[in-house]
């Protein structure tokens, strides 16, 4: 914080420098203390990490003081009341409030005691008015990211066939001075050795006066040799749409950020405009168009200045002091872009170019079965924000049908939870004192347990308390469910009689992980297996399993199996 005067210079993570000026505020007392509110929020004690965030909080300060100086406020921070604040923020947006709030609250963290105790207090509640969630951004439907894929690669093609074009006549060419400036051969010629020129250099080249330079424009030559705005935007729209990078993580790209691993593999590393820096393996389609851009730029690079010349996006420019220098891709210079191409949408409109909607729709359209999975796309986005911006479907059946099938694996894993209901004996008295939290989860009647305990309800290998519940098939009707998902099912009660099926079970477990692969095996049949020697079994006496195994052939007629599932 600089006081005189009235300052906060700023080092971002970066390495980039900000000074954020505000003696010009009225209210200067307020504004002073609030300064020193944003100067403990900054990084690395804080958020503020960033030129444009520094920006939002500045516009919050200058606000709030003029609000107040209208208001015949001329005090500091101190003497601020509940109902002023309330007042203030009543009238402005929620995202004033909530800015100028996060500042109040670094001020009152930092100097604790300088705030009103209701100031204070009133901080840490809930705003007043919540800012609207925003919408999750729309993928770009196939075939608008493909019409839009193809106009940058129809660019590109032919600005590059173009380039070489014009570097063959280049050869055939000479020295205007010797064979005159018409002819176009003569002028690629000049403009591929001296670089960008305009008439005045021309003319100082040639000897002669400006004038006489005039029926041969050296402009038509320079948009064959160097890139145009036109060709940059084509290169930067298609990284960004295969790489998924962000905006403003391309837009200060240099050329030490390319770190090449071999010919085919490139580690870039760029800078989002929040966070630190970032590194990313970039996709084969990536590698190309990256590759692409080096070779068709790399003639116009030596003729840059020296501060811009290491920059990856350089463009030649036929006005002002600079031939060579970094493009400002601003939405107004995307949006001239599409008019220039005649982009429409599916609707028919102009087409919509959000650089984030890039990232949305690589993220949508890559290939998971090839994704190890990493546990967040972006590691500065929560899950929720990812969820929403990334990942959320863009129908209400699509949300309805992840909602089901979300629904159905907490209630497997609830079920699978439950301790099995194993009986020592055949008694139903003894059965209902052995399970009371069971009996009363599953709302059986007397009837029901006699049933359960004498056989009546018996499918392979346990008693099931309702076949027609429909834990594994349309309910109403009886269990579809193979023999062994009984072991997990939270309606299924095993007794004595059963032991001689579930060893037969065992044994046929035993046969199909010599036959697996032991991922296979644990997919498939692991959790059953586990449960059936770690819950079940155990629980009944030696001799009860002893008897039993006079019984098991170990033979898969024994079982209830369906022709691909025998193992013999």
């Amino acid at each position: 914080m600089i006081e005189e005067p009235l300052a906060v210079a700023f080092v971002f993570s970066n390495g980039t420098r900000y000074t954020l000026d505000l003696h010009h505020l009225p209210c200067p007392r307020l504004v002073r203390d609030l300064a020193g509110g944003l100067a403990a929020m900054t990084h690395p004690h804080g958020r503020v990490d960033a030129r444009q965030t520094a920006v939002k909080y500045r516009m919050a300060i200058g606000q709030l003081s003029r609000t107040l100086d209208e208001a015949g406020f001329t005090g500091s921070a101190g003497e601020l009341t509940k109902a002023r604040l309330i007042e203030f923020w009543l009238a402005h947006r929620p995202q004033v409030e909530q800015v100028s709030r996060q500042v109040l609250r670094s001020l009152d963290a930092h100097r604790p005691g300088l705030l009103r105790p209701e100031v204070s207090h009133y901080l840490s509640g809930p705003p007043l008015r919540r800012r609207p969630t925003p919408r999750p951004l729309r993928p770009y439907s196939p075939t608008e990211w493909d019409r839009l894929r193809c106009c940058c690669e129809e660019i590109i093609a032919e600005a590059m066939a173009d380039q070489r074009a014009a570097l063959a006549a280049a050869e055939t060419g000479q020295d205007p001075r010797v064979g005159g400036w018409r002819p176009m051969a003569n002028r690629l010629w000049l403009l591929r050795r001296h670089g960008p020129m305009n008439y005045t250099e021309i003319a100082a080249h040639l000897s002669v006066s400006r004038k006489s330079v005039r029926e041969g424009s050296p402009h038509q030559a320079a948009r064959r040799l160097f890139p145009t705005m036109r060709v940059v935007v084509a290169f930067r729209v298609l990284l960004g749409m295969t790489s998924g990078i962000v905006p403003d993580g391309l837009q200060d790209l240099r050329l030490e950020d390319v770190d090449w691993a071999g010919d085919a593999r490139v580690l870039l590393e760029y800078v989002k405009g929040r966070t630190r820096r970032e590194g990313l393996n970039l996709p084969a389609e990536a590698v190309r168009v990256l590759r692409h851009w080096l070779d068709y730029s790399a003639l116009v690079r030596p003729f840059a200045a020296a501060p811009v010349r290491s920059a990856l996006w350089l463009v030649h420019f036929t006005q002002g002091s600079e031939r060579v220098a970094v493009p400002s891709l601003n939405r107004s210079a995307m949006h001239s872009w599409v008019r220039a191409q005649a982009l429409t949408g599916d609707d028919g409109r102009p087409f919509s170019l959000h650089r984030h909607r890039f990232r949305t729709t690589f993220e949508q359209r890559r290939d998971k079965s090839a994704w190890t999975g990493r546990a967040t796309i972006d590691p500065n986005h929560s899950a929720k924000v990812e969820g929403d911006h990334y990942l959320a479907p863009t129908s209400r059946a699509q949300i309805d049908a992840l909602a089901t099938v979300i629904e159905e694996a907490q209630a497997d894993l609830v079920r699978k939870a439950h301790t099995p209901m194993v009986l020592s004996t055949e008694n139903a008295a003894d059965a209902a004192r052995q399970f009371p939290d069971q009996i009363q989860h599953l709302a059986l009647t007397d009837e029901v347990i006699q049933e359960l305990a004498g056989g009546r309800r018996d499918v392979f290998t346990a008693a099931c308390a309702d076949q027609l519940a429909g834990l594994h098939g349309p309910k109403g009707r009886p269990c579809p469910a193979r023999p062994w998902v009984c072991l997990l099912c939270p309606l299924a009660v095993f007794a004595p009689r059963h032991a001689p099926n579930l060893l037969r079970l065992k044994a046929f477990f035993a046969r199909q992980f010599r036959q697996m692969t032991m991922p296979q095996f644990s997919a498939v049949f692991g959790p059953y297996a586990h449960r059936l020697d770690s819950d079940i079994l155990p629980k009944f006496a030696p001799a009860v399993l002893a008897a039993a195994a006079t019984e098991v052939g170990d033979r898969d007629d024994e079982l209830p199996l369906r022709p691909e599932e025998t193992t013999q």
